[in-house]
């Protein structure tokens, strides 16, 4: 029997990249998809080289229209299907919402919300045709927390991964599809470097921090046991509790003072 192939979009750098490695090394055939292809095919060959898998590498932008499409018509015209599939792809958008332009927005949505929703809704079919697939959204510590100034849509489009994730396990029951949103708080990878903010989150508490390879394994471990939701980590557990029991009032006070260490509004 073929292995299976997981689809791990972002995958050039940080949790995707990781994501790729941990399926790997439990026999997974692994499709890469970013928008840098040579960052894409020098983790291929590590992957091939390393675990002995095979590994597509795909560069797209999930921003472009027909970017979903062609992605997934690559993976059939290599003779595969999606049996795991992770949304990982995303960045935060510096600025406010007045002071970016509707096209930035647009492909912001683009890529962390649409490219995710439509990725799912074209491989379920499969997925449910086979009685097996496995979804991984990567959402966000983000998604409990209160708005604040700056990435204006960030927060907003990971809570809605959070209740898509859940909507989807719910409706795939009994099917062996299982899908999980991952809530990760604050990650070493390039996420940081990429929307400006890398020194200003070197001054935040170590203890804050997790590495991807602890959060990515938690994903994997709670979509095996079709947990809807998981958040890695006892200090991002804490965190998530808390925001839910504090007063409304002072969670948003509390974020308006932190929110300034971690958020550009500068554009």
């Amino acid at each position: 029997m073929a292995r299976k192939l997981v689809l791990v979009t972002g995958a050039s750098a940080g949790i995707g990249a990781e994501f790729a490695r941990q399926y790997a090394a439990r026999g997974w055939d692994v499709a890469l998809t970013a928008r840098r292809a040579d960052r894409l095919q020098a983790i291929a060959s590590e992957i091939e080289s390393d675990y002995r898998v095979a590994a597509l590498v795909i560069a797209e932008d999930l921003a472009s229209e027909g970017a979903v499409d062609r992605i997934l018509a690559a993976i059939q015209d290599n003779g595969r299907r999606v049996d795991g599939l992770v949304n990982n792809a995303g960045y935060g958008l510096p600025g406010t919402f007045l002071n970016t332009s509707w096209k930035d927005q647009a492909d912001f949505l683009g890529v962390l919300f649409r490219a995710p929703a439509e990725l799912v809704h074209k491989c379920l079919p499969g997925m449910a045709e086979r009685k097996f697939g496995r979804i991984i959204n990567v959402a966000s510590l983000a998604g409990y927390a209160p708005g604040s100034k700056g990435h204006t849509l960030y927060g907003a489009v990971k809570a809605g991964l959070i209740s898509f994730s859940e909507s989807l396990q719910a409706e795939c029951e009994g099917l062996n599809i299982n899908c999980t949103a991952l809530c990760p708080g604050f990650t070493y990878s390039e996420f940081h470097d990429v929307n400006g903010t890398r020194a200003a989150t070197q001054t935040m508490p170590k203890w804050l921090w997790m590495d991807a390879e602890p959060v990515v394994r938690a994903g994997m471990k709670a979509v095996e046991k079709g947990q809807p939701v998981v958040v890695p980590g006892m200090v991002n557990k804490g965190l998530a509790t808390l925001t839910r029991l504090l007063p409304e009032p002072v969670a948003r006070s509390l974020a308006k003072s932190q929110s300034a260490k971690f958020r550009r509004t500068d554009g």
